[in-house]
């Protein structure tokens, strides 16, 4: 606290995840040195109209780390379900990104998360269990075609990330980074409303005019489904969800 200037202030517990807020900081432990310095180099320069974007704060003597912590500004709200302006966020901010290089750390990640978009990309051949999700993969796996967008640097989590309070810009809190098409964290963050959100269905259609979205939305049900079967703390109705989200994707092919 007192190397990020926040000495004196009372920690509070971040209600999501590890954190917390101390006055106007909020600090997190830091499990990936790259990705951290990464997160906080693209979050300084990212610059995006009527949205709030969560800034890293250097330490006094200019480090983005100190001790295992780091901090970035406090953003006030809550994720709520103001869809079309989570998507439009979505759109603002890749935009905004369009010129940032990939991550070099992305090539090595392993984890489940980048195992699952390499299949729905079909950079991986999918080995999936049936019964968690592999069915539904293959029966819409087959409706994939190729997809032109060029890729560029994409937030793959939005969902549950986008913050409101009142009449605010929407806030962005973190930054979980893909190298894909612009367009797929929006449909990303689509999926999501429609499987855990409880998403008006017609979402998907206010937003096709979007490039290639049809596809976009696809990839990133296969992206959710390919999670969801890998995922050894798998629950039923994470599936359920998705089925919903899975079914309206289909009659947008």
């Amino acid at each position: 606290m007192a190397a990020f200037g926040a000495k004196g202030a009372e920690p509070e517990p971040m209600p999501s995840g590890p954190g917390w807020r101390c006055g106007d900081l909020v600090l997190k432990p830091v499990y990936d040195r790259a990705r951290t310095l990464w997160q906080a180099r693209t979050m300084e320069r990212i610059t995006l109209p009527d949205v709030r974007v969560a800034r890293p704060v250097r330490a006094t003597d200019g480090r983005s780390i100190v001790a295992g912590w780091t901090a970035s500004r406090f953003i006030s709200g809550t994720p709520q379900p103001r869809y079309d302006e989570l998507v439009l966020a979505a759109v603002k901010l890749h935009q905004a990104t369009a010129d940032e290089p990939r991550p070099d750390f992305l090539a090595a990640r392993r984890d489940v998360y980048a195992i699952a978009d390499r299949m729905a990309w079909e950079e991986l051949e999918p080995d999936l269990d049936e019964k968690k999700g592999g069915g539904w993969f293959e029966v819409l796996a087959g409706a994939r075609r190729p997809v032109h967008g060029p890729d560029q640097l994409v937030h793959g989590e939005l969902f549950g990330r986008v913050l409101f309070d009142g009449d605010e810009p929407p806030g962005i809190v973190d930054f979980e980074p893909y190298f894909r098409p612009a367009e797929w964290g929006a449909a990303v963050a689509t999926v999501d409303a429609l499987a855990w959100g409880g998403a008006d269905p017609q979402l998907l259609q206010r937003w096709a005019h979007l490039p290639e979205w049809p596809q976009l939305v696809l990839r990133a049900t296969l992206f959710r489904l390919a999670i969801i079967a890998l995922d050894p703390d798998f629950t039923p109705s994470s599936l359920d969800g998705l089925r919903v989200a899975a079914r309206e994707v289909s009659a947008l092919l």
